[in-house]
């Protein structure tokens, strides 16, 4: 790893990466990392576009936002790799995660927040990030981040098996659409574990990598760091996962003949219906 000062000066961040710094622009520190993002941060907004035409519950969206405000803190990080771009980076990571359980977690029929639960856990969500994000500051070890930001993770998939399989509500979804659920749920961790795999093989063989990527040189190279494909496919694992936790959450809070999944470029999507006829052929 090349710690080589540019624009932004030496670097502040507490991580660093394989991508050699500063190799191509004297402002961006990382270009591969750097850009990648723009693909997070695309489908993400694609995400929200859809939840808006599609007229969902203003919660969905804020999923999609926060999933693009997670790439352009990453896009920054990875161009100055400074601390607080890191921080601009790593922290909306846990807020989104937090904010994706807590939508799991508040399965009574209905979207407003009228109920005791419901605010209740609203403020259980904020305290949760302002309790992480000073402890972050006091401890600033990227393990910690990573085991927390997984521990969410790992949460939100228990509370969607139980929700498919062992709720209440889930006895009124059909069995056709819980699998088409269960499927896009799947791809969408299959997606994000592959990309974790090709991260940390790229962390693993950083050494010999870099000579391979010095030997083939510009612009192949430019395609073989494995932190942007984790971007990649980080990315178009937490679309399927917010699409997935979108449907399910809709089917259980609300009728689910309201709803049904479509895909459009590959992408599946969840769109509103008014007619229930209609829906039980797209189940």
């Amino acid at each position: 790893m090349d710690t080589q000062s540019g624009h932004w000066g030496p670097v502040t961040a507490t991580l660093d990466w394989c991508e050699a710094n500063y190799q191509f622009s004297h402002y961006v520190a990382e270009i591969s990392n750097t850009f990648s993002n723009l693909f997070f941060i695309g489908i993400s907004l694609y995400g929200a576009r859809l939840s808006t035409q599609e007229c969902l519950p203003t919660r969905f969206l804020v999923g999609f936002a926060g999933s693009a405000l997670i790439g352009l803190g990453s896009f920054f990080f990875h161009a100055t790799l400074l601390y607080e771009a890191q921080l601009a980076d790593e922290l909306p990571m846990i807020y989104v995660a937090s904010y994706l359980l807590a939508m799991l977690l508040e399965s009574e029929t209905g979207f407003g927040l009228r109920s005791t639960y419901s605010k209740i856990l609203v403020a259980g969500v904020v305290v949760f990030d302002v309790l992480f994000t000073a402890s972050y500051l006091v401890y600033r070890n990227p393990v910690y981040h990573q085991c927390v930001f997984a521990s969410l993770m790992v949460a939100t998939l228990l509370r969607e098996v139980h929700l498919l399989t062992r709720s209440d509500a889930s006895r009124t979804i059909p069995d056709k659409k819980k699998a088409v659920i269960i499927t896009i749920l799947r791809t969408g961790l299959f997606l994000f574990l592959f990309g974790f795999l090709v991260w940390n093989l790229d962390n693993i063989f950083c050494g010999s990598w870099t000579q391979v990527k010095r030997a083939v040189g510009w612009p192949i190279a430019f395609f073989m760091e494995g932190h942007a494909w984790w971007h990649i496919f980080t990315g178009l694992g937490t679309f399927y996962l917010n699409q997935g936790i979108t449907c399910m959450a809709l089917s259980v809070k609300d009728d689910h003949h309201k709803y049904y999944l479509s895909y459009q470029y590959g992408l599946p999507l969840v769109k509103r219906t008014s007619k229930p006829e209609r829906a039980k052929g797209k189940e």
